[in-house]
């Protein structure tokens, strides 16, 4: 194969690549009545699957997702939800939880396979083991009550500076927002098997909690319902910003 012919093939793969993401991401919609027909659990374990490839933070991966499957579970999620159409009617719940005790975990696991694996050079084992080592001192060091006070004022002085984490609300924060690349990633997945999704904001953090047994400190930033939709499902035009509005270009 020649190079023309090589950059020919390639430029026809990136094409239909992005031909076939133009879809998924234009198929995605906020789905509010769903048919309730369960769904094959090996469905919902590739688009989870997926969803732990999305990016995070150092790679902390500071999130699990509670995949509610049992009918009974499921029920009382979406009752928490508010009983909201989309939680009510749909096959499952995911509800994504985020707290800084799961970076911890993600960091013993990483240095576990980065000292065990042989798919590593020693130089990047070095790298990997001096990351670790800082992003373990900063996972135990920022959670602290010791920064909330400190955090709090120079978020008042320099709003700019409001989402650095230092301090427990900060933290949260943090890993919340690598818990919503996840969610989004999911989204997007099933959207390419052929699901519905719904992202809710709208539920009582406190009855989640207690019916999954969260501990003290762990947030729920979105729950996410999963199904397909009806064929009535209301699908109003979707009306964004224009480019213009939205984008900056320096």
């Amino acid at each position: 194969m020649d190079l023309f012919t090589a950059d020919v093939d390639k430029a026809d793969a990136c094409e239909e690549s992005w031909s076939a993401f133009k879809r998924m991401n234009r198929r995605r919609r906020a789905i509010r009545d769903f048919d309730g027909i369960p769904i094959p659990d090996e469905e919902i374990e590739a688009i989870l699957n997926e969803g732990l490839l999305a990016p995070s933070s150092s790679n902390a991966q500071p999130f699990v997702i509670h995949w509610l499957r049992t009918p009974a579970l499921k029920a009382a999620g979406a009752a928490a939800c508010c009983n909201q159409r989309a939680a009510r009617s749909a096959s499952t719940l995911l509800v994504f939880v985020a707290a800084n005790r799961f970076a911890l975990e993600t960091t013993s696991a990483f240095r576990t396979y980065v000292e065990s694996t042989s798919e590593l050079s020693e130089k990047a084992k070095a790298y990997h083991l001096h990351q670790l080592k800082n992003g373990r001192t900063f996972l135990r060091i920022a959670p602290s009550v010791f920064w909330s006070p400190l955090h709090s004022l120079l978020s008042t002085l320099f709003p700019s500076l409001s989402l650095v984490p230092l301090g427990s609300k900060a933290v949260r924060n943090w890993a919340a927002r690598s818990a919503l690349f996840a969610a989004q990633t999911i989204m997007l997945a099933a959207s390419a098997r052929g699901l519905d999704t719904c992202p809710m904001e709208g539920f009582s953090p406190h009855k989640l909690s207690r019916i999954l047994g969260l501990k003290r400190g762990d947030v729920i930033p979105i729950v996410v319902a999963v199904g397909h939709r009806r064929n009535d499902a209301l699908l109003e035009p979707r009306w964004r910003r224009s480019y213009e509005m939205a984008v900056r270009a320096h």
